[in-house]
């Protein structure tokens, strides 16, 4: 869905009908998904210019339309990737397009379960945990429900990162549009997974062990913008942030 939005080719008719009933939601919702996919590239490189080389992209979907190994090995070609989705359509197409490619991998795994992450040969045989990784978690967190404990699930990645390892997130809020985040939820009972708004403050908990780059958390065109000013930010419905290991 995020593909067909993006205006990407790797997409199927379900996706393409559930894009179409959160259109009817949220006509922007092109707008929105393309914000995200922005913040993504804006945090990548800036992490990547950083010196940090090592990048685990958790709840990936399909890395196409500009995605993580794209955005890290033109900073250093020798960036090194790792997606990571539990579905079987979205893994098979990611080997299919980074095939070829000796730095960039997939692999099958739940991030409700990051242990299974943080231990696959494929992961340990491509990333050092020794040396700093930036772990990306963009619009996967909001497909977590409370009981699924999220909280855990970051706080496993920062146990498993040394100093100058990076965690990039990105989440749907409730704050400022509740009515139109409630829609959304509504029509996402009807996908795989749910989508769980969380206010600034329960996203912001998530950061927790990191310290947050400057501008902070924030509306994700609001990140390190780099056409100037942005109208009205709070329609964009997403916030994100980039924390370091310190």
């Amino acid at each position: 869905m995020y593909d067909f939005l993006l205006g990407g080719a790797h997409n199927f008719a379900s996706d393409r009908d559930l894009a179409t009933g959160l259109l009817r939601v949220e006509p922007q919702a092109r707008e929105l998904a393309h914000a995200n996919r922005d913040f993504l590239r804006r945090a990548v490189r800036t992490i990547a210019e950083a010196g940090v080389d090592q990048f685990v992209d958790i709840g990936s979907g399909i890395p196409t339309q500009g995605n993580v190994h794209e955005v890290a090995q033109e900073v250093n070609p020798d960036a090194r990737v790792v997606y990571v989705d539990n579905d079987d359509v979205a893994v098979a197409h990611s080997r299919t397009i980074l095939e070829g490619n000796d730095r960039a991998a997939v692999i099958q795994a739940d991030m409700r379960r990051p242990e299974t992450i943080l231990t696959d040969p494929t992961l340990t045989g491509l990333v050092d945990l020794s040396r700093p990784v930036a772990f990306l978690l963009v619009a996967a967190l909001h497909l977590v429900k409370e009981e699924e404990r999220p909280a855990e699930i970051v706080a496993a990645l920062r146990e498993a990162s040394v100093p100058g390892g990076h965690l990039v997130l990105s989440h749907l809020t409730h704050d400022a549009r509740p009515g139109k985040a409630a829609a959304i939820g509504k029509l996402y009972d009807r996908a795989t997974s749910p989508a769980v708004a969380r206010s600034h403050d329960g996203i912001l908990q998530f950061f927790d062990g990191w310290d947050l780059l400057d501008p902070g958390l924030v509306y994700v065109p609001l990140w390190r913008p780099e056409d100037g000013e942005v109208d009205s930010p709070e329609r964009f419905l997403v916030f994100g942030g980039v924390g370091r290991r310190p």
